[in-house]
């Protein structure tokens, strides 16, 4: 009886109740993952096995090159083995079975032999050995209950295998899954997004490169490989990855490898080993980690940033240390073709921070700045919660291209698909949610998504299925890409002081930083040094003997009042004070007062009151002025712009533009929930006392 891939991968991680004890839980992947993928290769291989065998012997003395293509040849995949011994076979053998499989391992194709390598498992042979676990780990894998031949499963599934194996071993060590894999049905909109308005998908063997530079186990490029064959079977699509995680990396190239994939695979991390520096491609697909720190990475990218500028990567900007999301997107930005060439697109999913995270002029707000002023943001997409393994939140497809249609030039879709979607029978993690029709062919959102990106109608209002719940609600909304600027405003008022010679202020002096450093001393010689600290502490007692000998009752509302009646005490003790010791007296000896005289500069403008300092976020398509003397000058006549001051910042507040007004439930709906509720506590209250 066929199985689906969560049967199979159940059964394959029942194994695991053999590794109990002398493994822990979070290392159960470790055996796993790589006897799965040469079980895998093992059944490709079986049907071709004894030609192979019969083919070595005329091999002899060949070179490794006439080697590998004639045993690929005879196989029909690139890969091939060498070895007399089966996974099977293995077993014939109890006392040598760790020598054997290793040696088992070793004839497999190079290509092979490196996948394993990643899975670090001559480590895992030797422990098992050595815990008398070999032979009935690998008894478990060979037996018929589980059968990895094409036949019995096809590649797709082979591939939800994998995404399943690694999604529960996430679980176990408690990890994030969505670090590895994307769920398909996301994948399948993403894909759908990016390729359908493409029209030259349908050319006669038209070649296309994918790129994913976060591929995880390569979800991802195996669906819009899957696409862009459906559409035209003679199209050659070249495949692009990087990852660095050791495991998805392995599974990831052990899964190209089966389907015979056009691919490259590169390990290590894209931001320091840009394993593709001078690729370009045609799409990029990418689901980023969310809210994963880049502290690691911060020298190279920052020095990437500051000695490459936008001749780099990270050119528009650096995001805060704590969320390096949109450095992907950068990543991604820089490998697009050219207009010229064709151009690129690209699908990436984001949480909510890129959105508004970060005010003018912050790494975040420029880079979207850069991104909206090239017009590069096609559309944005706000999906369900919950329908992701590893987080719950909600999360947005961001659809960024060099080469919109025309009708989209100079503009902005915001989709709002949170309601799209149906509750899982059973929930994996912490997916509880999917799209399109996953489950006994309901309501197909996938599809209606695509139509609505597609369709491109501002306002959009559609009837739609939510969980078997029929909706209407405003879904789509097209904006101008200025429409997501706006100039922040720094908005002066002027400082306003009086300034009184009293007991209570002359004491805080003794708090200000630079009358207090007129004690301390940086000589090294203790002589000198005492000296010099003694010379200080007689002019802070001259300076307070001058204040004392000021009027204390007089409060000035002017500061150059003041400042004349300060220099004539000073003066009258023979002292000549330098502007840090003169701006530390004033500091101490004033207080802000709306009643008092303005304070102006040598020039005689208004000083600003740094306390009374605010700001204003000025739509980017109205006049600063205009809105200024609307919104501002009638709530306080002395206030300026300090232009000099002002930034230009992009948000994209998705909620505020899809926000729909819910009226408060009526007095009378909340007196009737209060009383059943006080009905219930008086019942529980009455069985307690029984």
């Amino acid at each position: 009886m066929s199985q689906n891939h969560s049967q199979i991968a159940s059964f394959i991680w029942s194994i695991c109740n053999l590794l109990r004890g002398p493994y822990k839980r979070n290392e159960y992947r470790k055996v796993i993952l790589p006897f799965t993928v040469l079980k895998r290769f093992d059944c490709i291989l079986a049907p071709t096995k004894d030609n192979v065998l019969a083919e070595l012997p005329h091999l002899y003395g060949k070179s490794d090159n006439i080697i590998s293509e004639s045993l690929i040849r005879i196989t029909g995949v690139p890969f091939y083995n060498k070895s007399r011994l089966d996974m099977k076979k293995l077993l014939d053998d109890t006392e040598n079975i760790a020598i054997n499989l290793q040696s088992y391992i070793n004839d497999f194709s190079p290509n092979v032999q490196k996948i394993i390598e990643y899975f670090a498992f001559s480590e895992q042979i030797a422990r098992l050995q050595d815990a008398n676990l070999l032979y009935l780990v690998l008894q478990r894998f060979v037996t018929d209950e589980l059968d990895l031949s094409p036949q019995a499963v096809d590649n797709i599934q082979m591939g939800l295998v994998f995404e399943e194996l690694i999604r529960i071993g996430a679980e176990q060590s408690n990890e994030e899954a969505g670090e590895h894999f994307t769920p398909r049905e996301v994948i399948k909109l993403m894909v759908n997004l990016l390729l359908s308005p493409e029209a030259d998908l349908a050319k006669s063997h038209v070649v296309k490169t994918i790129f994913d530079p976060a591929c995880g186990t390569g979800g991802m490029l195996t669906a819009a490989e899957t696409y862009i064959k459906e559409l035209n079977r003679d199209a050659k699509p070249h495949l692009y990855g990087q990852d660095w995680n050791k495991e998805s990396y392995a599974v990831c190239c052990s899964d190209m490898l089966i389907k015979g994939e056009v691919a490259k695979i590169h390990y290590g991390c894209s931001f320091e080993q840009d394993g593709f520096s001078t690729d370009k491609f045609d799409y990029m697909l990418a689901n980023p980690p969310f809210g994963v720190e880049w502290k690691k990475q911060q020298k190279t990218i920052t020095d990437e940033h500051e000695k490459l500028g936008y001749n780099g990567r990270f050119g528009a900007g650096l995001p805060r240390i704590n969320d390096g999301s949109l450095l992907f997107l950068q990543h991604m930005i820089s490998k697009m073709r050219s207009v010229e060439e064709g151009g690129s697109r690209i699908g990436i999913v984001f949480n909510g921070s890129p959105l508004f995270t970060g005010d003018a002029g912050s790494g975040e707000s420029n880079i979207r700045k850069w991104i909206i002023e090239n017009d590069w943001l096609e559309a944005i997409i706000a999906m369900p919660d919950q329908l992701f393994y590893n987080t719950g939140i909600s999360t947005y497809i961001w659809i960024i291209t060099n080469k919109k249609e025309a009708h989209r030039k100079g503009k902005i879709q915001l989709i709002d698909a949170r309601q799209f979607y149906n509750k899982m029978r059973k929930s994996l993690g912490n997916k509880r949610n999917i799209i399109g029709d996953g489950e006994d062919n309901r309501f197909d959102h996938i599809s209606l998504i695509t139509r609505i990106h597609s369709d491109f109608i501002d306002n959009q209002e559609l009837e739609f299925t939510c969980n078997g719940t029929t909706k209407t609600a405003i879904v789509s909304k097209i904006f101008d890409n200025k429409d997501f600027g706006y100039q922040k405003i720094t908005v002066e008022r002027p400082l306003r002081l009086n300034f009184q010679v009293s007991q209570e202020r002359i004491a805080r002096l003794d708090n200000n930083t630079t009358f207090a450093k007129l004690v301390e001393s940086k000589k090294k010689d203790p002589i000198e040094k005492q000296r010099e600290m003694d010379a200080g502490k007689a002019l802070q007692d001259r300076i307070k003997a001058a204040l004392n000998s000021m009027d204390g009752s007089i409060i000035y509302m002017n500061r150059e009042q003041y400042l004349k009646a300060l220099r004539q005490a000073l003066l009258q003790h023979h002292l000549s004070l330098g502007n840090p010791e003169l701006k530390a007296i004033l500091e101490a000896l004033s207080e802000r007062d709306e009643t008092a005289d303005i304070c102006r500069d040598s020039k005689g403008m208004p000083e600003a009151d740094t306390e009374l300092r605010d700001t204003e976020n000025v739509p980017l398509k109205e006049d600063i002025d205009t809105y200024f003397k609307r919104e501002v000058l009638p709530h306080v006549p002395d206030a300026w712009i300090d232009y000099s001051k002002t930034k230009i910042g992009y948000e994209i507040p998705f909620n505020r533009h899809f926000y729909v007004y819910q009226p408060p439930r009526g007095l009378e709906v909340i007196e009737a929930e209060l009383f059943n509720i006080e009905k219930e506590i008086e019942a529980l209250l009455l069985d307690s006392n029984v």
